[in-house]
């Protein structure tokens, strides 16, 4: 077995709590949060992260097809909104800035979609479930281990 800690200072994670929520909370659409970070977490193989949130989406109503598509949304025709398309484009931007930046076209798209305090919340909460992934797969936390 490969060396590991579990270990997650409370404060840490309270504070990442608290960002998720804040977040969560600005942008008004627990079911969009979720898909946002569901995606993030299939693209950062969070195996953690992932069982939690499609618990989650799916608690909230979400369809188990559009979870399973959630991978291939870009060919899932209109299975998504564009406001989600827009959302999670934004989110594979951010989540792999293979550029070391947003395109424009991604965040212009997006914002046509999210007024500035929305798209601020989208942007808080793709970057903290990215922060969630990192802590959750650089310490190997796996589905139902212990977050902290």
């Amino acid at each position: 077995m490969s060396p590991r800690t579990t270990h997650l200072d409370k404060r840490v994670a309270g504070a990442m709590s608290e960002l998720s929520a804040a977040a969560k909370k600005g942008l008004g659409d627990p079911a969009l949060a979720e898909l946002v970070m569901v995606r993030a977490s299939q693209i950062n193989a969070c195996a953690f992260c992932l069982d939690m949130h499609v618990d989650i989406a799916s608690k909230n109503g979400e369809s188990p097809q559009r979870i399973a598509l959630l991978d291939a949304w870009e060919e899932a025709g209109d299975l998504f909104t564009e406001r989600e398309r827009a959302a999670l484009a934004l989110t594979e931007a951010v989540t792999v800035l293979t550029k070391g930046f947003v395109p424009d076209e991604t965040y212009e798209k997006a914002a046509l979609h999210f007024d500035e305090g929305e798209l601020a919340h989208l942007i808080g909460l793709i970057t903290v479930i990215n922060n969630w992934n990192r802590l959750m797969v650089s310490r190997r936390i796996e589905p139902g281990g212990p977050a902290w």
